[in-house]
Formats: C-alpha cells, structure tokens, sequence
C-alpha cells in the first residue's frame, strides 16, 4: 500500500529514511477513524476539565468544612495548579523521549486515583497533597493529548480538531457545575470528587485503541515501527473511507530529519527561541488572567451575598456560553488564520472580564459573565490549536509542556493575589487585573508569532 516517492532515483533528498511520511500522512482523508482516536483522547480532557473545574463550585463549601482562612482557600484553589505545573514539564519531556501512548496513560491511573482520594480527604493538608497529585496527572495529560492529535490530523483540519479538542474543557466544567449542583446540598463535597474520579477507569481501557505517532516513531529513528504504525493507520483509515487510498504526493515537504533526543535548552537556539519566548508569554499573562478570575468567581458571589446553591447556579449559567464560543473557535481558526483568531479571542475575554468587574446588578453580572465565558474557551480553544503546531515532533510534547507549565506559574499568581488586590482595591480590580494580562498576551501574539494555517507539521519546523 505505502508508495516511497523517496526512492525514487530522481527524487530530491528531503528525507534520510524513505517514510515519505508528511505525504503519506497528509493524504489521509478525514474518516471516522481518526474521529473516533480523537473522541478516545477527548474523553480524558472532558473528565480532566470536570476535576479541575469543579474547585470553582467546591471552593466555598470545602473552606466552611474546614474553617479556611482566605489564604488557605487561595492555596488550595492552587494546589492543582502547582501539581499541573510541574506534571505538564515532566510529561513533556518525558512523551517527547519514550513516546506518547505510555506517559498518556499513566497521567490517567494518577489524576484518577487523587481525584477518589479527595473525596476521603481527612484534613486540609491531605485534601491539599491530594489536589496536587491530581493536578499533577492533569498537567501530564494536556502537552501530550495536543501533540497527538496534531500528528493524526491533516494539516486542513488539524486547527479546527485542536480547537474542538480544547471545546471538551467547558462541557467538563459545566458538567462538573451540574453534577455539583445537585449533589452538594444533598451530600456535600465529598461525593462529587469520588463521582469525577471513577471515569478514569473507563478511560484508561479505551486508551490502549489509540495507536502511538508514527511521527514520534519517526523522530526517535524508530523507521521499522514507523512503517508498521502507518499502514495500520492507512489500513483503517481504508477501511473506514470504503475505497482505495489516492497516492502520495512526491517528497515535496521533508521528513523530520532523527536528530536523536531534544533538549529543553534547543528551545531557546536562533530557530525557535523567539517562538518559545511568545508561547511561553501567552500562556503565562492568558493563566494569571483567567484563573485569577474563574478560581474566585463562585466565592466572590457568595461573599456578595448569594447562597452557595444559587452562585453555582449562576457560574453554571454563564458557563453554557462557552459551547457557542469554542465552537465557534474552531470555525474562525481555520477561517481567519492563527494569529488573527488567537489575539482576536484573547482581547475579547480581557474586554468582557472588564465589565464583568464594572457590573451592578445581578443581570448585568449575568450578562457581561456569558460574554466572558464565551470568549475565554474559545481562547482555551485556539491557544490549544496553535502551540504544539511551532515545533518539531521531536521536542512538540517538550514545548508544549514548558509553555502549560509558564502558563501555571501565572495560573498560581492569579487565585494567590486576588485577596490583597481585594482587601486594598476592590472587586472591580480582579477583573481589571484580567483584562490588563489579557491585552500584554494578545500583542505578543501579534508581534512574535508566525502564521502556521493550512501548513503541514514538517513544513512548520524547518
């Protein structure tokens, strides 16, 4: 089935190792088995999103638990945050060398297992260990589920898929808001951490379908399993499309040349520290931003005055606005371009935070809160489509790890300062301070990043 246009006598030397892999790859039509890898991978972020998401509607009955302090409900609204931070470099670097599938897995046994624990938790301290473990497997999960479905999505459809992927985070935490809403004034906290725990089972089974990255394979100078791994994928991909595959373009784009391992430090080289240093910068001031906010929103409705049933309501409320906005995300990316769509969302969220801030009444919060989560995971959406397209297979999970990890540090900022900016300024100031890290991502996007629409993985990273 596999046609080497690389052997050829007259054909140019792109590659070293005849895969023609880029064009083998790219000529795949969009089939319902690539669908349903990208649904498998997909399920994890959706339970994923409910663990993490679901502090947001917990924060306020767990503090009355265990009588916190306002520092103490701050650092437990971080631990996972600190637990993603250091899971997300490791994962990384880790995935990058020893392959995607097997890190993949065992960030699900550990965001898992945690996410029970929690709901035992005996004391802050243990609920605090445990928040971070689980944060932990989470940040493990996150550059890898990006790097794989960008090595199994043709370059046409590859911007829209990673949007549609990062789409699964508001599902997840609008599902967590329902699943807290009506299991906390029967049963309190605990049960909901057990009920988000138990998935990761289920996920863990229908995981070993998904294939490594003949990419990765072929990075790592893996050829014979490289080989193998894409004529199964062209074999299913076949079987699913009900007619012959068309052939492959001659080796017009290279294949990745085996440079063996990437170090973390090659990020900073003349080829790609510049992207680096833009990624690393989104992802920090779009984390301090959003999470300063989203951490605190169900407490600060409840210091306003309402009762913890009726702030979940009303985050659970404003967070349905976030399906519109990832899928409309995932339609502008491919439509718009990279840079246009990425900054375009960025400012947008830093825009509605700042009136959310300013809003009175309770319909105005209402409102100016539905912008805002529209706009935010359409953000998540297309940051998540454009990192892991900037660098080559051999250092993508590295990068896009380091870039998760930045974006934590500023994600643990965001919760730790929102009481001082509280008790010296004000409400109204957390938002501005959103709004004000917003606005520094987005020119940065504008100014450092390149345009990476319609272009293959291996054409990006030469």
């Amino acid at each position: 089935m596999s046609y080497d246009a690389c052997a050829e006598p007259n054909a140019p030397n792109f590659g070293k190792n005849g895969l023609n892999l880029p064009q083998r790859m790219e000529r795949l039509p969009l089939t319902n088995y690539q669908r349903k890898i990208f649904l498998i991978i997909a399920t994890a972020w959706l339970f994923d999103s409910m663990d993490l998401g679901m502090m947001t509607f917990l924060l306020a009955p767990i503090s009355n638990t265990f009588s916190l302090t306002p520092g103490q409900t701050g650092l437990l609204g971080s631990a996972s945050l600190a637990g993603m931070a250091f899971g997300a470099i490791l994962a990384g670097i880790l995935a990058d060398r020893l392959g995607r599938k097997a890190v993949f897995q065992v960030s699900m046994i550990l965001w898992g297992a945690a996410a029970i624990m929690c709901s035992v938790a005996w004391s802050y301290d243990s609920l605090l260990i445990f928040r971070f473990i689980l944060g932990f497997g989470m940040g493990a999960e996150f550059p890898i589920a990006q790097s794989m479905v960008s090595e199994i999505i043709p370059a046409a459809f590859r911007g829209k898929y990673i949007a549609l992927l990062e789409g699964f985070w508001p599902l997840g935490f609008i599902l967590a808001g329902v699943i807290a809403y009506l299991l906390v004034p029967i049963g309190g906290w605990r049960p909901v951490f057990l009920i988000t725990g138990l998935p990761a089972i289920y996920v863990l089974v229908i995981r070993r379908k998904v294939p490594e990255s003949p990419r990765w394979y072929e990075s790592r100078g893996y050829i014979d399993e490289a080989e193998e791994t894409i004529q199964y994928i062209e074999k299913q991909v076949e079987k699913s499309y009900g007619n012959p595959l068309p052939e492959p373009a001659p080796c017009g784009i290279a294949d990745e040349v085996v440079k063996g391992g990437f170090s973390l430090w090659e990020l900073f080289t003349k080829q790609y520290r510049t992207r680096t240093l833009m990624i690393w910068t989104l992802w920090f001031f779009a984390l301090l931003g959003y999470y300063g906010i989203t951490t605190w929103m169900g407490k600060l409705l409840v210091d306003k005055g309402f009762t913890i049933t009726k702030s979940i309501e009303f985050v659970l409320l404003m967070s349905l606005w976030g399906v519109p906005g990832f899928f409309s995300a995932a339609y502008l990316i491919e439509k718009l371009g990279r840079k246009p769509a990425v900054a375009g969302y960025v400012v947008l969220s830093g825009v509605a935070a700042y009136f959310y801030g300013q809003a009175g009444s309770q319909n105005q919060v209402i409102v100016a809160g539905a912008f805002m989560q529209f706009f935010f995971f359409g953000m998540w959406s297309v940051i998540y489509a454009y990192t892991p397209e900037l660098f080559p297979t051999r250092a993508r999970a590295t990068a896009c790890g380091s870039a998760s990890t930045l974006g934590r540090i500023g994600a643990l900022l965001g919760p730790v300062i929102v009481p001082a900016i509280i008790v010296s300024h004000g409400m109204e100031a957390v938002f501005t301070l959103g709004a004000v890290a917003f606005v520094i991502a987005a020119v940065n996007v504008l100014i450092l990043g390149p345009e990476t629409k319609g272009r293959v993985l291996e054409e990006i990273s030469q």
